[in-house]
Parts: C-alpha cells; structure tokens; sequence
C-alpha cells in the first residue's frame, strides 16, 4: 500500500510485492470456501435427473448450432435455447453455461443482423432473471463477455434492451461490480460519443449510477486508465469528465476522495489525451484542463515534480501542430483568466518555472539532439505575455543546448543549426546580447581558475554559425559589447599585470576578436548608440564599460573599473576608445614579455590577438582623420623590445603589420613615424632571420614582410641594411646571410625588379663567384644553385649598366700590309674599373651558369623584359635587330668592347685598364663557345672579330691577349668543324667542352685542352664511391648538396664499363635521401600549427627538384648500355629557369663531361638486358617506391590555410608532384610495363598495410590518359605469368608480384572507370576471359579473378547504350556464363576436393602457374623484402577458404546482378540450376540433424536465388523440402532469422503452398491401425508449428485472406481437447495471428478464445494438474497467450481483461476486504496453497518472488537497453517449460501489478523485438 500523500511518488512493482503477496495469505481461506460452495451446488445438481434432462435438452439445442449458415438458422437456434431455458425455470442454474456463453457472444457478432441480436438479448434477459443477483456475481465473467462489447456495435433498436439489461441486472449488483468497473466504463462510454444523441443522457445517468456503487475517486481512477490505454475511448471519456470532474482550483481543499491517491495517474492520463493524434481529442483535453485543473491548482501544486513535467511537456506540445485554436487554449490554461498584467503576474508566478524546467530539460537530457523542445520555444515566443518573461529565463540555457547539439551530432546537425538561426532570429537581438554580455562579464570578473569558458564560447558560437547580421547587431550591440569588454580587460590587467597569463584573458582576446570582425565600419566610425529617454546626454555615462552595463543593466563591481578614470572624458566613437585600450594592453603584454616572465606562452598569445585587433581596427578606420590619445614613440618603443627578446615569427610578423599599418595611417593623429635607420635595422634583423633554411615554413611571409617594408620607407633603407649584412667584413654567421638574401630573391616575383632594387646585395653575391676565398666562393655557389631562380634577373641590371651612355665610342679603320681592320675608339674617359668588375662579375655567372645561362640568353628576346628601361637603352644602342636574344645583345657587347680602344691622348691612362676589360670579355667569349650554344652565323661573326683583333694583336706586338685568343679561336674552328661535319645542324646537342671550366684539381691526366674534346677519361679512385655517398647521405652537407650531384651526374658517365658497380649504390642512396625528405615534411604536416613557437626544418622545393634529378638521370643511366640520354634537358624543366636544373647539365664541377647524353633511348630497347636480377630493374623498381610515396604526401596537401608555413608547404608539394610526375613520365616511356607493376606492387603492399591505395590509382592516370594502354598491360603481365609463351622475348618480372594481385589491381581500376571507358577496355578483357575459358582445366585458379574482373566491367558496360549491340550481348553472356559455371564448380567441389582450392593468400595463385621455370634468385635487399613480406601474419598466418570466397562474390555481385548480364531467362535458370545442384543440395544434404544447419554463404547464396524470378524451378524444390523436414524446427532462433525472406518467397511464389499447409494441419485420423498416433499427433504439431511459422515471416496483414481457413482448422483442433501438444500448438499460432494481423481482424475469433481460455484457467482452479503432466504444456502456452495479449494491450481485448487480472488500481491499492476475482489472482491462491509435491526435488514453492524472478519481471517491464522510453514486454519470453504448476505462481501473482505498472509507465510503447524474439525462440529448439 501507498501513503495517502498527494506527493507520493508513482507506484513501483518491488515495492508492492511484499503487501500483494500478504493480502493473497489472508484471502486463501475465502476463495477456498467459494469453490467448495460451487463445487457442492454443482454435484447436487448433476445428481438430481430432472437435471440431467435438462442438460441434454441444452445440449442437444447446443449440438445444432454447427450447421448454422444464415441469419434465419440463427433465430431458429436462439429460439430452441430460450424455449429449453424457459420450460426449466426451478433450477437457478444453466447448463453448460460456458458453451452458452460462447454461442450467445457468437449471436452478438456486428456482421448479424438486428433481429439476432434482439432474440440474443431475449436469451440474456431470461438468463440473468433466472440466475438472480448472486448467481450473476457467481458467474459475471461468462456472461458479460459477450454483452459489454456489444453495445458499440449495437444498432438503435437494440441499444434500449441493453441499457435496461445494465440498469436492471447489473447496477443491483453495487458494489460486486468493482473488479468489472474499468470493462463496464469502457462498455458505455460509446454512448457519449455526441452529445445530441437519442441515449447521451441515459448512458450518463447509469454512469453516474455506476459510480455510486464505488467511491469517485475508485471511479475516475479507473477512467483515467482507460484514457492511457484506448484511444478510441478518450473523447468520450473527456465528455464525461467535462461534465462530471469539479473544479479542482482551491489551496486547501483535499482532492484525493476526488482523484485518487495517485495524481501520477491523472497526470499521465491527460498526457496521453494531449498527445493523441486526433485534434478534437486534445482540443477537448485542453478546454478540460482550463476548466477543471488550472495550472495553479492544489492537484498539480502538490503533484511530484517529475508528473508536473510530463503534463507541462505533453500540454506544451501540442503547439507543434500549428493549431490556433489549440494555442488559444494552451495559452488559456498557462496565463489565467483576467486582463493583460494579471496575467503575466499570474504565469510569472504559477507557471513559468514549470515550463523554464521541463523546455529545459528536454533540451540537454535527451542523448539525440531533438529540436521540438526549441521549436515549442520559438512558438511560445509569438505570444508576449508567455515569450518576454520565458525568454529572460530559459534564452541563455536553449543557445547552450543548440549550441552542443550542433557542435556535437553531425546527422541532425543541419536541423538543430536552422533552429538555431530561428530562434535567433525570433528574439529582440537587444535581449540576447544583453543575456551574453551578462554572462561573458560574471566569467571575466571571476577570479576562479576554471578552463571552461561557456559564455565565450557562445559568443563565438553564434558570430560563427548564426545569421548575425542584421544592422542592430552590427551597428550598436557588437559596438557597446566590444568596447565595454575591451575596456573592462584593460582596466583588470592594469590592477594584476599577472592575470595576462591566464587562459581568461587569451579566451576574453578571442571573442574580442570575432566580435570585432561582424562590426560593421559604420558601427566603429560613429559614435556609440544612446536610447530615446529621458535622460539627458549628461546622465550617460561616459566611459564604454560602464556605458555597457548601464545599457545591459548589468550591474557594475566594486573593482571592476578605476574611479579616478571615471571623470576623464573619451570619445563616443568605438574605433577610438577600442584602439586606446588595446594600446594600453599592448604595452602591458609588450613589457611583460620584455621581462622573459612565466607564463610567457599565454603572454605572447595574447599580445599577437592584441596586434591583431589593432590591425583589424586600423585597416577600417575611414577617410577622416581621429584623434587617439596615446604616445607613438611609447608605444613604438615597447613593441620593438619584443623583437629583440623573442624569437616566435608570429610575434614578429604580427609587430611588423601593425606598426605598418599604424605608420601608413596619415589620418591618425598623432602620427606613427618609423621611417629611421634604427628602426628599420631592428624590424629588418628580425626578419631577416626567419629568412633563414632553418625557418623554411615562413619563408614566403618573411619575403612579403621585406617587400613590405621597402614599399613603405623613402629611403634605400632595405637594400642598405641587406648589403651591410652581406659584407664579408661584417663577423657572425656570413653563411646564413647569403642564405636568407637566396629565400628572398627566390620567392620575390620578377615584376618586383630584385635585380635593379636590390642591385648592391646582388653584386655582392655575384662577387662571391670569383672570390679567393673557398668558404665564401662556395657560399655564392649554393645561392647560384638554390636561390637563383632566373638568369635574367642578374643579366639584365648588368647589361643595363655595361650599355652606359656615359660611354662614348666613334668607329675607326686601320690597314694593316693591305689589310684593313675596323674598330672603335673612345671619346671620352669613363669608369673603367666598374665596367671591369661588372665584365668579371658577368663571366663568373657565364662560368657558373654554364649551358643553362646559354640556353636562357639563347632563347629568350630581350623583348620579354619587364623592365621598361633596359629595352628602351638596347633599342637606342642600335646593337641588334629588334627580335635578338639576350646572348644577340651579350655578344655585341663584348665584341664592341673587344674591338674599342682609347685614343693615343688618353692611352696612357686606359691602357692598363682596357686591356683588364678585353682580357675579360676574351675569357667570356670563350666560355660561350666552349658551351656549343652559338649557331653557325653567331660562331662565324665571333670568328671574325676575334681573327681581326688577333691580326691586329700581332702586328702591334701585343703578346698579352695572344694566348687567350689562340684558345678561342682554336673552340671556334672545332666548333665550326663539327658543324659542318653534321647532316642536320644541332644548335643545342653539340656540347663543345674546354678545359677553362674545370677546377685545377680535377683536370688530372689531361695534357692540354685539345685532348678534353676527345673524352678523355679519368682513372677512378677506389675510394670514389664511399666518398660520393658519403657526401649526399650526411645531412650536415646539405648546403653543399648540389655540388656533389653536379659531380656525380658529370663524372658517373664517364665510365662506361662501371656503370653497374657505380649507379645502384648511388640510385639507393639518391632515394633514400627522398625518402629522408618526404619523412621530414611528414613531420611539418603533423606539427601542431597553433603552437606559438617556430618549429624548424631544411627541407626545401629546390632540394626535392634536385634529388628528383639526380633519381631520374641515374635511373635512366641504369637502364642503358649506352651512356646519353635523349631530351634530358626538356624533361629536366619543371616550369622554371632554374640553375640547380641547368647546371647539372654542363656546368658545376664536372661541366667537361657535358656531352655524354646525346644517344636516344626508347621505350623497351634493352628487354633482353633488363631483368628481375638487374641492378637496373632493383634501381627502377626503387626509384617507383619512392615516386609513389612522394605521391602520396602531394596528395594529403599541406596544413592548414592561414597557418605560417602553409604557403611554403604548398609551393614546396606544389613543386614536388609537377616535378615527380616528370620523372615517372620518363620512365614510363623507357619501361611501361616494368612501372606499372612497379605501382601494382605498392598498391598491395599499401592495401596490405590499411594506407591510402587511391594513390596508384592516380598515378596510372596521370602516366596515360587511355585506360586502355593501362588495362592491356596489365593483362599482358596477366599472360606471361599463367600462359606458355616465347621464354627468349620476355619482358622482366616482380618476383614478389603475382598474377593474383595484378587480377585485383585490374578489378579495383576497372571499379572507377566510366561506362564509356569501361566499353573502350571491353575487347582486351574479353579477349584474356576468352583464352582463360578456353582452357578452363589449366587456368583454373584464374577463373574467380578473372570472373570478377568481368563482373565489375559488365557492371560499367551494361549501363551504356554498347549493350544494346547483339554481337557485345552475346559475348558478354557466352564468356560470363562459362566463367560463373566453372566458379560454381569451384565452390561446389568445396566438400569433396584436396588442399588445392584451400591455400594462404600468398600462394593462392603461383606466379606463372606452373608454365614457366621459377625466376633466378634475386639480390639480397629483394630476398629481404620477401622475407618480411612472407612473414606478415595478415598474410602467412590467415588461411583464405576459396570456394567460400567464391560463395561470397556469387551471393555479393553475380547473383544480384544475373538478370542485367544473362538477358536470356534460361540461361539465368541454368546458371540458378547449377548453382542449387553443386552449391545448395550437396550442402544441405550433407546436414544430419538439422535441416536448417548450413554455412551462412550457402543461406545467403539461396537467399539471393529466391529473389529472382526465372530461378524459382530451381530452388524451390530444396526450400521445400528443408521446410517439410521434420527436422526443420531443431534450429536455433538465429539461424531462423536468416530463413526468413526465403520462405516468404517460397510462400508467395506459390499460393498453394499455404493452402496446403492448412490443410495438413487438419488432416484426420489415418483408419490404418498400424499407425502411431503420438506419431501421428506429433507430425500434425509440427505441421501447425509451420504455420505459424510461415505466418510469422509474412508482413502484416499478408494472409488476410486465408484467416478464415484459418480460424476454421483451430476452431477444429479445440474441439478436441484431449491433444495438449495439439492445444499448445494453437495458442502459439495464435500468438503468431496478434503480431501479424490488424486486432480487429480477430474480433470474431474472440468469443471461443476466451471460452478455451476460462475453460483452462477454470479446470486449473477446479483441478490443478500434477507435476509433469501434458497439461502443462497447455497451460504455459495459454499462459504465454494471455502474456502477450495483456502486454499489446488491444482494445478487443481490453474490455476482456478483467477476467483474467485485476485491470483497476485495485492490483496496486488492494482495498481491506479485497477478494481476488480474476481468474489468474485467483490461481496464484489456490496455488500457492497446494502441498508439495513429493516426487519433486526442487526446493518449496512459495508466494514470495525469488531475486532473479523480481529481476525478470522488472526487466519485462522496464526494457530500455536500446532506447531511453520505457516499453512493455512479455513476463514469460525466456519460459520454455515447467515442471509444475507452482513455476508459474510468479506469473499468477504478479502480471496484474506488472500490466498496470506497464500502462502506468509504458503507455503504449511496446517492444515488438523482445516479443518477436520470444516467439522464435518458442518455435525453435535449437537443438
């Protein structure tokens, strides 16, 4: 029992226990003494004969109501039956009441007409005359059974009779009718359906009546449950209530004699109603709600806070549905009756908290993020008195809870953000950002020292997400937020400088941040909003915090702002204010970096969010000019210290911006001035090293912030301070100087001019070319190397200045013995010196650059030049024509300089200094030549000037420039020679190679320069070799690296016979140095990029262009007999005139080697060179390793944008992937195939290693853009592994590749091919399925790979218009249907063959299936690869059953797709014959004991035949018979889940397949007295158990039109009651009819349910079983029955259930006198009361529930494993049998407390699964 109080908490199973089981004890004795009294009064009456006659006259009436077939035999039958009744009216009793029963409830069918009902109700009246009032209460249960569901059916004829049967009969009965009372309410309520009907007031007065008989609150109590669980009754209900329930509104009265006890169940009844579907229903709910229990009544006030909730949820629900009229009445009942303010008082007071926590509480309780509570929100806002106060409660909470739900689930993401944006949208933007400033301002002000900052993130949440951007928002609020917080964060760091460490601080920053972003310029340019009041302008306050809180109505702190500021006046204008503040904060963070503090990270953070915003805020200042309070010099001052004490580039970069973009400001008063030599030198030193290799990630900001800095200063300032730090008088670190300067030159644009902008740091480069000394000559080499970018660059800002107006020449002709000779003079002295040191600067770049610098000046016009001013002083020169090159100009040049000479006036003067200048221009002519560069006219004008000046040389005895003029001359005649000796002129390939290039130390045995032009070949040093590797592999080298690429491309060549001892080793360790940098930027790609410090890596573009190079030309030597590559110099241009490309070609340290590579290599020359032992093909076959891997890095991109060193990652991938490509492209050209299965390789070893394998797939597409190329070498290596062919012509072979593999590779690239590409390979693929079906005894382990090849391709090609061609339709059918054959055979011979089909995956397909010799053993790396790769346990250690992959492939994508690739319907029921014949029957025939019992590939397998259409022959027979077999229900449950599609498919291909089923189940008695009839019995068990079965697998609703034949056959088995397995049967059948058929769809059967069912349970009380009799099993199906019936709850029965179970509150609040009536708490008494069982072993029985049976019925009840929504479920789902009659005492005694306790919580939420599962568990015995 419950206390009294109106707060107690809603009934609970285990808490009744103990009392339901007390109050059974002290009943036993009662229902004791009842029987026995029936019991006599039956036995005295069957002794009496009159009696007896009587009772074969009723039945013998009985008897004739089987061959009833119309509406008149049923009058004929009724008459009978009264006519018997009324001729024995002595005796107070009926026979066979029961069967009576039946057949009077059978007469009230609806479906009858009229006139039966009325003799029916003849009969009942005579009946209940006779019996009298106890013989009524005596036997209720039978005759109410058929009267209470008729009167809603009841025509108007009729429905008088029965109200008179209730008024007379009935309602005498007072207060027996308390068990009845829910059945009997439910039974009327029909007749208040209208309220204008013929018995509205009739029915309401028995109503009344009725509830005399009981208390009120017994009565509405049991009104309410049935307002929970019948919603066709809940109108009606609400009729009455609104008619009957008072006003339950007052503070003191006591409601409980009116409601109940339990306000829990009121509540949940009106929440039911609320949320019914039927608009009336809640319509009506909510008038009585208004009307009967306002929001403030004493019922709700008093009821538990969680029933407040559910009724408020359900009430508030109801606005969903967008009815005015319901949200009239909601409103109605939430603000009271009384004008406007009163009712806003009154819902202030009585309902908004009520309805703050139960919105609130929908919104964050629920695991799924469900946007009805925010929609209820957002409605409720449409009406003001109920939207103003909610929103000031409940805004902030449903922001947070939107804000979660987006941010956190990613399906209803989308949804909750565009509820999100309405209710954004739908509140005053005053009132939110008044809520967040609240919020944000309480996290700043505290000084805890939690992380968790839930305001701010709000903030950021609804500027990035939401549609903040109306003009209110942009232009007041964000203004008066941003400066008020600005000011107030001021303010807190000026009192406690340590606070700017705090995670507070660099949060507060943040939002600063965003906010200032949605600020509008016109919100940051004018001055702050003021409200239209009353105040005048002299009452506002003038500072921006506390502007802020007046306007917010936040109230301000005692420290929150500094009083003697207070007075100060400041500008209305927020740009103003805001950059005070944050220059005050600057200055702040600027010292307390200064001073190298701890906590310096959240320092510098928000130092550089500070600058940030001070940016922000300059760059939108407006065209007019402001006054800001500050000090420039101060403040500049304390910003550059940072600079010098900290080393993060984003403090830098960050500094730098901001004093730029302060400094260009002019219309900022005061000025920031910063154009000073000392200020600059500070920004520029700071930039200046993160231009340094180790800092490659900020390269390209640092370049911008350079070229900043020099657009914005007027002085040479820029160019000044990087000459002065390349001075090599200048002590440090030189190195890294020249280094920096290199980033700068090579990532500034050529329209920026470096070369006349910064022309003193770029001589001082080019100086270093010619310096004695070594360190700095090689420093000027590695920036030549890595930095240049483009000749031009340093060859125009010479030519410019050797073109000199200044210089003055006149033409002169001298003779010579007869010879006359042409020349110039000069006019004027000039700057001989400069002009000598730019000759001697330009040769060094000639020298260095090599053939690159010749074939950039050779192709390139001097047109092409950006600068303006170079062509205009060439053209005015009039040196060349007007489509000359750079080297046309060049030469001219040199040639007038050659040919000039100072007038005898001044020769004494320029001498000395003339000589020097030709002396140089010689060394540069000769240069020129010596490259091969110069055509024929260019070598012949050359030849002239240099014959004349040596003629001239001569004969004025001048000795000096004879030497070098004799070398050029001699260059130029072997030049002129080989030309003229050539077929076809080569401009480009004739590499004329001189001494003058070479260091001393390498022109070892060389004699002279004549001998260099014949190649002569240097003697190799043993030590050569580790030395080279040595040298590329140690990264402390790494500057240098060029340099000893340079040596090895030039030198390697030259040894011909050498070549396989020197190029592997090199190869390997080329890519192991790729392998290094891909490793590196791997590791900048992972760096966490929001780190503030600088992380450091060398890794550059140009070092990766470099070593690509490298890989490329030794790859290629590899590959070769000969010793030239065709091309290279093409191939090697990677979009740039780059010299670490060119000079490897001929200049650098090996530049007398340049003309080894002039042979041409093709494609596949060197076959029978080339092999799997080659060191060629392990070079080739690494050199593709790391192709791919680098790859696979350009593929994953760089980090993210806007991070520091996501632009120089991307330049550096960018750079990489074009250059890779090159280099596969070039190999793919000399070996395809060998590549390809290169690539195949890596593919596998990726797949196998769960990497990305997309990668090859993109590679194979960018070498060839035909899929065919690509699809025929793959079948071609295809071929030669599994096919015999000329061993002599062979191309090489991966061991480690088989054709496996490749068939995978082909599958996945025929996967992402389109249908038209697909229909391009068609021919090749057919053509190698062709050969392979041919001989499918040899190929037969190719048959499955190559039948899914051809699977997916006919896949692409059937959904193109190609398949409409016959020819294409017959081949595809013709090779697919052979390939399917033979794979069938594959898995059918599954049980029957050897090991063969059985093997790991890496031999499942040898190499060349046994038609070849097996490969040479291979070098040792190779073995060792194969090692690790046989030792992989996914591969050695997983044995891979073939025929269950093909099963898997047939179930997966050929049966699916059979009728798209078989268009021949035979064809598909051959292949579906085959597949049942060597598949299906053999595995099913090989099970013994159960017929269900095989593989779940061969289920699948028969699951996917039963779908298509033209296969039914074929598998039906097998379904059949395993679902005949007598062995079929020995499965497990599981495994009958899988056979479920298929026998609906069974079923439905045939509909006689269930008539026959039926009609086995009603098969008779076979008249052979040979037969077994527990055989017999057993087999027609069985047959109904398939029955059901098969109705179970159905949809609902399926065999509508077989539920005749149906009932028929059950009806027949009933009537022989002496078959317990038959009985069980039927009540499990009929378990199977509720779950698949519409309950009103059993409505006729109902009547002889309930007779078997009263029968059983009545002959229990009577005679309760022995232990381990057959009626048992009868009794526990019947049980399981009456289980599942009271957990659906179905409104046919619900009005029935009162037989069986207490269905009031009675099963909980048991009155004092409670006498169980219903049958089931009857049994458990006299159950309970049986003696033990001596044969039994168990312990004693006994009433109480034992631990694990209360568990059990708990988790009945409550099932919330997959769901948080309580849901009912059967008590008896894991019973599968009892022993005796006591196991089911658990059951008896507690399904009325569980079915209540069930529609209490539950309400109609029920666990289809749970049910479901317990009935195939019942069907099946898993045995």
């Amino acid at each position: 029992m419950y206390p009294s109080d109106a707060n107690a908490s809603p009934p609970k199973l285990n808490r009744d226990v103990a009392t339901a089981n007390a109050q059974m004890r002290t009943s036993i004795s009662t229902v004791g003494l009842r029987s026995g009294e029936r019991a006599r009064l039956t036995t005295a009456l069957h002794g009496d004969p009159k009696f007896k006659k009587y009772t074969a006259q009723v039945e013998k009436c009985l008897q004739t109501f089987d061959n009833v077939h119309e509406w008149a035999d049923f009058i004929a039958f009724l008459t009978k039956l009264l006519k018997a009744f009324q001729s024995n009216m002595q005796f107070k009793e009926i026979p066979r009441k029961l069967i009576v029963a039946k057949r009077l409830s059978q007469c009230l069918n609806p479906a009858l007409p009229t006139g039966v009902h009325q003799r029916a109700l003849d009969v009942y009246t005579h009946i209940l005359a006779v019996l009298g009032t106890e013989g009524l209460k005596r036997d209720l249960h039978l005759w109410s059974a058929g009267l209470f569901p008729f009167f809603e059916y009841a025509a108007t004829s009729v429905k008088p009779t029965l109200l008179n049967l209730f008024d007379t009969y009935y309602l005498s009965l007072q207060e027996a009718l308390r068990p009845v009372m829910k059945a009997f309410i439910l039974a009327l309520l029909p007749g208040l359906e209208e309220e204008t009907g013929e018995f509205f007031d009739k029915v309401l007065s028995l109503l009344d009546r009725l509830s005399g008989t009981v208390s009120p609150a017994f009565f509405f109590q049991n009104v309410w449950l049935i307002m929970i669980i019948t919603p066709t009754a809940r109108q009606t209900s609400l009729n009455f209530l609104s008619r009957r329930l008072p006003k339950l509104n007052s503070d003191d009265e006591d409601f409980t004699p009116i409601i109940g006890r339990d306000v829990g169940l009121m509540v949940r009844a009106f929440s039911a109603v609320l949320e019914d579907d039927n608009l009336l229903v809640r319509r009506s709910a909510l008038d009585l709600l208004e009307q009967s229990i306002p929001v403030n009544s004493s019922a709700l006030t008093h009821a538990p806070l969680s029933d407040q909730r559910i009724l408020m949820r359900a009430a508030s629900n109801v606005v969903l549905r967008r009815d005015l009229s319901l949200n009239r009445r909601l409103f109605g009942w939430l603000l009271g009756p009384g004008p406007e303010e009163s009712q806003v008082l009154f819902f202030r007071k009585n309902a908004l908290d009520l309805l703050r926590e139960t919105l609130r509480e929908d919104m964050f309780s629920s695991l799924q993020p469900d946007s009805r509570p925010f929609k209820i929100f957002i409605t409720l806002l449409d009406k003001w008195e109920l939207g103003g106060p909610l929103v000031e409660v409940l805004l902030y909470d449903a922001l947070r809870a939107l804000k979660r739900g987006v941010l956190e689930d990613g399906e209803s993401g989308a949804d909750l953000l565009m509820t999100a944006n309405a209710l954004y949208d739908a509140v005053e933007p005053l009132l939110v950002w008044k809520q967040l400033f609240a919020a944000v301002h309480t996290e700043l002000l505290d000084d805890g020292r939690a992380r968790i900052f839930d305001a701010m993130s709000m903030v950021k949440f609804i500027l990035g997400r939401l549609r903040a951007q109306e003009d209110e928002v942009q232009d007041v609020h964000l203004p008066i937020f941003f400066t008020g917080l600005v000011e107030l964060l001021k303010n807190i760091i000026a009192k406690d400088i340590e606070r700017i460490h705090t995670d507070r601080v660099s949060e507060t920053l943040e939002v600063l941040s965003e906010v200032s972003r949605h600020i509008s310029n016109t919100g940051l340019t004018r001055p702050l909003y003021k409200p239209d009041d009353d105040l005048g302008d002299s009452a506002l306050p003038k500072r921006p915090y506390a502007r802020a809180c007046g306007f917010y109505g936040v109230i301000i702190g005692k420290d929150n702002s500094v009083e003697e500021e207070d007075t100060m006046t400041r500008s209305d204008v927020p740009f103003v204010t805001a950059l005070e503040d944050l220059v005050t904060l600057s200055i702040s963070c600027a010292d307390v970096l200064a001073k190298n503090s701890e906590g310096r990270q959240q320092a510098t953070a928000s130092f550089i969010t500070i600058l940030s915003l001070m940016c922000d805020l300059v760059s939108r200042r407006g065209e007019y000019t402001v006054n800001v309070a500050w000090e420039p010099v101060q403040w500049l001052k304390a910003v550059l210290r940072t600079l010098e004490s900290h080393s993060s580039f984003m403090v830098t970069d960050r500094v730098i911006s901001t004093i730029l973009a302060l400094g260009v400001s002019s219309n900022l008063q005061p000025q920031l001035i910063f154009d000073d030599r000392l200020i600059m030198s500070k920004m520029m030193t700071a930039v200046l090293r993160f231009l340094r290799v180790s800092y490659a990630p900020y390269h390209v900001r640092a370049v911008q912030l350079v070229w900043m800095l020099d657009n914005v200063t007027a002085h040479n300032h820029v160019e000044s301070l990087i000459a002065q730090s390349l001075n090599p008088s200048r002590s440090g670190r030189l190195h890294e100087a020249y280094e920096a300067f290199g980033v700068l030159w090579r990532l500034t644009d050529d329209a920026l001019f470096p070369g006349f902008r910064f022309k003193i740091p770029m001589l001082l480069v080019l100086e270093t070319l010619k310096n004695s000394d070594s360190d700095l000559r090689r420093i000027g080499e590695t920036w030549m190397r890595c930095s240049l970018k483009s000749y031009t660059r340093v060859l125009e800002p010479l030519l410019f200045d050797l073109l000199d107006p200044a210089i003055r020449r006149k033409p002169f002709t001298k003779t010579y013995n007869n010879f006359q000779i042409s020349g110039f003079v000069y006019e004027l002295r000039f700057d001989e010196h400069r002009m000598n040191h730019l000759l001697e600067i330009l040769i060094s770049v000639i020298k260095f650059g090599g053939q690159g610098f010749s074939r950039v000046a050779r192709n390139t016009p001097f047109k092409k030049s950006n600068h303006p001013g170079f062509v205009a002083r060439v053209d005015g020169a009039k040196l060349v024509v007007t489509d000359a090159s750079y080297l046309d100009v060049l030469l001219e040049i040199l040639l007038r300089y050659l040919r000039s000479e100072p007038p005898e006036v001044l020769a004494p003067s320029m001498s000395h200094a003339n000589l020097q200048i030709q002396s140089n221009v010689i060394d540069m002519i000769q240069t020129i030549v010596a490259r091969g560069e110069l055509d024929v006219p260019r070598l012949k004008l050359v030849e002239a000037a240099i014959i004349e000046k040596l003629y001239s040389s001569v004969h004025l005895d001048k000795v000096d420039l004879q030497n070098k003029l004799l070398h050029v001359l001699h260059s130029l005649v072997s030049a002129l020679s080989a030309s003229s000796g050539s077929h076809h002129a080569r401009t480009s390939n004739n590499k004329i190679v001189d001494a003058t290039d070479m260091p001393e130390k390498e022109l070892v045995n060389m004699e002279d320069s004549d001998r260099v032009s014949g190649h002569s070949f240097i003697q190799i040093n043993p030590l050569l070799l580790p030395t080279l590797v040595d040298g590329i592999t140690r990264t402390a080298g790494r500057p240098s690296l060029q340099h000893w690429l340079d040596f090895v491309l030039m030198s390697v060549p030259q040894f011909p016979r050498l070549l396989s001892y020197t190029v592997p080793p090199l190869s390997d360790c080329v890519c192991r140095q790729l392998r290094h940098s891909i490793a590196d930027v791997k590791s900048i790609l992972g760096h966490n990029s929001m780190k503030l410090g600088s992380f450091m890596s060398g890794t550059t573009d140009a070092e990766f262009i470099m070593l690509l190079n490298a890989l490329e030309r030794l790859v290629l030597l590899s590959l070769t007999k000969g010793y030239d590559l065709n091309g290279l110099d093409k191939e090697d241009d990677s979009g740039l005139d780059r010299p670490t490309q060119d000079a490897t070609v001929g200049s650098g340290l090996m530049g007398i080697v340049s003309n080894v590579f002039s042979s041409e290599v093709t494609g596949n020359n060197n076959e029978e060179f080339l092999s799997a032992r080659s060191p060629g093909y392990h070079a080739l076959h690494d050199a593709v390793r790391v192709l791919y891997a680098l790859w696979s890095l350009t593929e994953k991109g760089a980090t993210k944008p806007g991070s520091p060193e996501s632009e120089t990652l991307s330049l550096i991938l960018n750079r990489c992937r074009t250059r890779g490509r090159k280099v596969l492209e070039r190999l793919f050209r000399t070996q395809s195939s060998e590549v390809v299965e290169s690539i195949v390789e890596c593919w596998h070893k990726g797949d196998l290693e769960n990497s990305d394998h997309v990668v090859a797939f993109d590679i194979v597409d960018a070498l060839t853009s035909s899929s065919q190329t690509i699809v025929h070498m793959l079948c071609e290596s295809i071929s030669f592994r599994i096919m015999s062919s000329d061993k002599t012509k062979r191309p090489a072979v991966n061991p480690n590749l088989s054709d496996a593999v490749i068939f995978g590779f082909l599958e996945e690239y025929l996967s992402r091919l389109e249908g038209p590409l697909a229909v391009q390979v068609w021919g090749r693929c057919m053509a190698i399925a062709k050969e392979i079906t041919s001989n499918t005894h040899g190929y037969k382990m190719q048959i499955f790979p190559m039948l899914r090849c051809i699977t997916m391709l006919a896949d692409k090609v059937t959904n193109t218009t190609a398949i409409e061609d016959r020819r294409t339709r017959k081949e595809l059918q013709d090779v697919y249907i052979k390939l399917v054959d033979n794979s069938i055979l594959i898995a059918g011979r599954s049980l029957d063959q050897g090991t063969w089909l059985r093997r790991p995956v890496r031999d499942a397909v040898p190499a060349n299936s046994g038609t070849s010799t097996p490969l040479p053993p291979v070098q040792a790396e190779q073995a060792d690869e194969k090692a690790e790769l046989s030792a992989s346990p996914s591969i050695s250690s997983i044995a891979v059953d073939l025929p269950d992959q093909v099963n898997s492939f047939l179930v997966s994508r050929v049966l699916p797709n059979l009728r798209r690739f078989l268009f021949d319907n035979d064809k598909v029921a051959s292949v579906c014959t085959n597949v049942v014949y060597y598949i299906i029957a053999p595995a099913m025939k090989s099970k013994a004991t159960r017929a269900l019992d095989i593989e779940d590939g061969i289920l699948e397998t028969l699951r996917e035949l039963s779908r298509i259409p033209p296969g039914v022959k074929a598998w039906k027979t097998p379904v059949a018979d395993a679902f005949n077999d007598t062995r079929f229900f020995n499965a497990s449950p599981e495994v009958s889940q899988k056979w479920r599609p298929i026998i609906r498919a069974f079923l439905d291909s045939d509909r006689q397949v269930l008539q026959e089923i039926i009609g086995k189940v009603a098969s008779g008695g076979s008249s052979n007295i040979f037969v077994n009839k527990e055989y017999e019995t057993l087999l027609r068990s069985l047959n109904l158990r398939r029955l059901s079965y098969a109705i179970f697998t159905a949809e609902k609703n399926h065999f509508l039109a077989q539920l005749p034949s149906i009932q028929e056959k059950l009806v027949d088995i009933l009537r022989n009651p002496n078959l317990p397995l038959m009985e069980s049967e039927v009540y499990l059948c009929l378990r199977v009819l509720l779950c698949r058929l519409s309950p009103h769809n059993l409505s006729s059967f109902w009547p002889v349910i309930l007779t078997e069912l009263l029968r059983i349970f009545e002959q229990v009380t009577m005679d309760p079983p022995a232990d381990g009799s057959d009626d048992l099993h009868v009794i526990l199906s019947a049980s399981k029955f009456l289980d599942l019936v009271l957990t659906l709850q179905t409104e046919e029965f619900q009005i029935h259930q009162w037989m069986f179970i207490t269905d009031t509150v009675d099963a909980v609040y048991r009155p004092d006198s409670w006498v169980p009536e219903a049958l089931l708490d009857q049994l458990a008494e006299i159950i309970s009361d049986l003696p033990q069982s001596k044969t039994r072993d168990s312990k004693p029985a006994t009433v109480d529930v034992s631990p694990s049976v209360q568990g059990r019925l708990n988790s009945a009840l409550f099932y919330q494993e997959h769901s948080t929504v309580p849901m009912r479920r059967p008590l008896l789902t894991h019973v599968q049998q009892i022993e005796s009659i006591r196991d089911l005492i658990p059951f008896f005694s507690h399904v009325s407390i569980a079915s209540y306790e069930g529609v209490y919580h539950c309400a109609g939420n029920i666990d289809w699964t749970a049910i479901e599962e317990g009935i195939l568990a019942e069907m099946f015995e898993g045995r």
